[in-house]
């Protein structure tokens, strides 16, 4: 990469970075909470906050003499694990969004697995039949209705499939299926994916108040991306389509139900039209 596009890449951070100063500014100033704030900048600060995190620890192990020169040999190597997106190469960004959306992937046959081992648990009639229901079309490849997930509220906000109940070797899948690290002790896990799933409610609802129609069509695929979809295989109309579904799905559930928000990643993506390959 020259200097040129260097320097730009850096400036683009650097907008970045003043953008985050300038709403958590605003927020002290009108003593706003995170999930206050509009859509775009609620994603603003939930992107850069994911940047920071990455600069921190390249900050850290460049602490030790000359373990830059290390530091810089690795990022050339690494440039996946270790620089932001700021500094990747249009092509770069294509090839690790198709590499994550394939790391999620590989766990989707065993959360699967996992809700089918856990029907037998569920105490309801209604409830068991409508989730063996759910499993078996997506194990035929059909893409569930929105009133097909919805049914299911109650059966994710107790035993054996709400979020307190998840068993340790279900929030390491989990994890896997929303690019989160899955070797943590499992109440950490499970902190971890109670934040990421409250976060991704708290964006479905200031998305809901402004409207799918007020993203551009980058906005839209970046917001299903995030969602579990891999919306670059995908045409802009019909990934419009499935986020307006998403948000029905998101915005009828309460925060004891946000098991089933986090399991939808795997439910709402698996066999939508255009993604399978």
């Amino acid at each position: 990469m020259s200097c040129r596009r260097l320097r730009g890449r850096f400036r683009m951070l650097w907008a970045d970075a003043k953008k985050a100063r300038r709403i958590k500014a605003s927020m002290w100033n009108h003593n706003m909470k995170f999930h206050q704030l509009p859509y775009r900048d609620m994603e603003h600060l939930r992107q850069f906050r994911r940047d920071v995190a990455k600069c921190l620890f390249i900050g850290i192990i460049s602490i030790p003499p000359f373990a830059n020169y290390l530091v810089f040999l690795l990022m050339y190597f690494f440039p996946r694990q270790l620089l932001v997106r700021h500094f990747w190469t249009p092509k770069q960004q294509a090839d690790f969004l198709e590499m994550y959306h394939a790391l999620q992937k590989r766990s989707h046959p065993e959360i699967l697995t996992y809700l089918e081992r856990s029907i037998p648990a569920v105490s309801d009639t209604t409830l068991r039949w409508h989730l063996t229901e759910l499993c078996s079309k997506i194990e035929l490849g059909t893409h569930p209705a929105v009133n097909d997930i919805l049914a299911l509220r109650k059966c994710f906000s107790s035993q054996p499939l709400g979020m307190n109940h998840l068993q340790a070797l279900q929030l390491k899948a989990l994890s896997r299926a929303v690019l989160l690290t899955p070797y943590l002790p499992a109440f950490l896990l499970r902190h971890r994916l109670k934040t990421h799933t409250t976060v991704i409610h708290q964006l479905d609802q200031a998305l809901a108040k402004l409207g799918v129609g007020r993203l551009s069509d980058q906005e839209v695929k970046s917001a299903c991306y995030l969602r579990g979809l891999n919306s670059s295989r995908v045409a802009d109309e019909r990934c419009r389509a499935w986020l307006g579904e998403w948000l029905q799905i998101s915005c009828s559930l309460k925060e004891a139900e946000l098991s089933l928000l986090l399991h939808n990643v795997v439910l709402f993506s698996t066999n939508y039209t255009g993604t399978r390959h």
